[in-house]
């Protein structure tokens, strides 16, 4: 799944970087990337069964991206943005009506599952780079969770890659505004906050609005 998303994703971005940048940077990119990606994978821990095992393949090709694009001398907020587009257009690969009833489907396994992870947690049987929770039932259509400890931060930091939060961590609200969830969140760990504080609601909406910035809502 890791390669898939990482050759997915560049496939359904190549007009876009192409047109933004041009073909010569297109290439280079793609040639940097690739080798970077394939010199990331064998390093990447891997973490087992995990509630937020999709969240964590994404990790390697955001970090792949990040690094190929600052060498390439694209400032850090454009890199950003540019992987918020790569992964939108990744996304979007799936129709609308579909991406509803994935995120829908999605948010019903997180809450079934919270419990059992919390206690999987308290007995230490966690990899080190999985998420470090606490779940709070609100009710049929809404539940929180609170990070403690973000799987995605940590691999990032072991790539030298930390610049990528908070900056990822705002695609929360770019995938729920796909998927059709509400979603809203005043802390991360990627802004220096002592937890992520994620309000999810099964059916919902959500604002994307990159252009009005992440301060009430990170």
């Amino acid at each position: 799944m890791i390669k898939l998303i990482y050759h997915l994703t560049l496939h359904r971005s190549k007009c876009y970087l192409i047109q933004k940048y041009g073909k010569d940077f297109w290439k280079q990119f793609k040639a940097n990337s690739d080798k970077t990606f394939a010199e990331i994978l064998p390093q990447v821990p891997d973490i087992g069964y995990s509630i937020f095992s999709s969240n964590y393949e994404f990790g390697p090709s955001y970090i792949a991206w990040y690094k190929t694009f600052l060498e390439l001398g694209v400032t850090q907020d454009e890199t950003i943005q540019n992987i918020w587009t790569m992964n939108e257009k990744m996304v979007t690969t799936i129709p609308r009506p579909f991406l509803k009833v994935i995120g829908r489907l999605y948010l019903s396994g997180l809450r079934k599952k919270a419990a059992a992870h919390m206690i999987r947690q308290e007995k230490g049987y966690l990899h080190l780079y999985d998420w470090a929770i606490t779940y709070h039932e609100i009710d049929q259509n809404s539940f929180e969770l609170d990070i403690a400890e973000c799987g995605l931060k940590k691999l990032a930091h072991q790539f030298k890659a930390d610049g990528l939060l908070p900056g990822i961590c705002r695609m929360d609200y770019l995938l729920s505004n796909l998927m059709g969830n509400g979603f809203v969140r005043t802390k991360t760990l990627g802004d220096g906050n002592d937890c992520c504080n994620c309000h999810y609601d099964l059916v919902g909406k959500c604002e994307w609005s990159p252009e009005k910035g992440f301060i009430d809502r990170k």
